[in-house]
């Protein structure tokens, strides 16, 4: 029994330092990562990263630069062909955590450079938004299988970066709406994202209704992989990769393949994010003010749900 004990110990004690290994290998290639927690399953060689914005639930320029770092560090820690065996992370998982998986885009951020009428920021989130979403999309060049899982509301242009990864499941009680279009702008990346999943009809009375969907409705058309009873999505994502593991190789080149057959992702969203930031610095006054309200209605919804004071949005001059 004591042996026992101390070889499950040892065992135990291995892991942990596997999994510190990664994780400081990642964080040292990567540099500085605000707003994500990473963690590390060495049994089924899944990296989670949890997406931690820190003042609203929604895709921050700082947020997309962190995944931008994650996912690049991956590629180039482990990504050449001789060293795939070797490979520690075989599934790049993204969840979420709070009462919100995210409200969408950052609109403080788009004010303020609607404000300084400043062009190359939007142009930079809109960068970091589509880099995020190739690398997604094409498994960090077919090394990985990503996948998120969504648990809580999912609002506007925070939908597509889940969305881009090979798989992506929700939780029961999870939504899903772009309001976008009724505010006089859309999302980054989503007309290319969800046209690939649910075909281009689909998508597009999507983005032009603004209308919710709960999760199981979002799936009848075409937008999940799976939708799982509550508190069951990260259990899912750990018998995925559980079973997958011993046909990792196959399952990779087939996302890789599919990814490749729906035509050039890049080439699609640098043009998409090219004609967003046009639309954004085309927006009038009042388009301007109704993105305002939003973000006050956004900080007066998060006072009540986490019982914290609201900061004031100044006007756009």
């Amino acid at each position: 029994m004591l042996q026992a004990y101390g070889s499950n110990t040892r065992a135990a004690s291995a892991t942990t330092l596997e999994c510190c290994e990664v994780i400081d290998a990642i964080r040292y290639k990567a540099g500085f990562l605000p707003e994500v927690q990473l963690a590390y399953e060495a049994e089924i060689k899944t990296l989670w990263v949890t997406i931690k914005p820190e003042l609203k639930p929604v895709f921050t320029l700082q947020l997309l630069d962190s995944l931008v770092k994650i996912q690049s560090a991956i590629a180039t820690l482990w990504g050449a062909p001789d060293q795939y065996h070797g490979a520690p992370v075989r599934f790049l998982a993204f969840r979420g955590t709070g009462p919100f998986f995210t409200l969408g885009g950052d609109l403080d951020f788009y004010l303020d450079c609607l404000a300084k009428n400043d062009r190359a920021a939007l142009a930079e989130y809109a960068k970091l938004s589509i880099e995020g979403a190739v690398w997604n999309a094409g498994g960090l060049n077919g090394l990985v299988i990503t996948l998120s899982t969504i648990h809580a509301k999912a609002i506007g242009g925070g939908i597509d970066a889940p969305r881009s990864c090979n798989i992506m499941i929700a939780e029961e009680q999870a939504s899903f709406v772009y309001p976008e279009i009724k505010f006089n702008h859309f999302p980054i990346t989503a007309v290319a994202i969800l046209s690939r999943r649910m075909g281009a009809r689909a998508a597009e009375r999507m983005l032009l209704s603004g209308e919710e969907m709960s999760a199981t409705e979002f799936m009848e058309a075409g937008g999940l992989e799976a939708v799982v009873p509550e508190g069951r999505g990260e259990s899912w994502i750990r018998k995925y990769a559980s079973e997958t593991l011993p046909v990792h190789a196959a399952k990779t080149a087939l996302f890789s393949a599919f990814n490749r057959r729906a035509g050039d992702l890049r080439e699609e969203l640098e043009h998409l994010g090219q004609i967003w930031t046009d639309c954004m610095l085309r927006l009038n006054p009042s388009a301007i003010s109704k993105l305002q309200r939003i973000a006050q209605t956004q900080d007066r919804m998060l006072a009540r749900v986490y019982q914290r004071p609201t900061t004031p949005v100044l006007a756009a001059s």
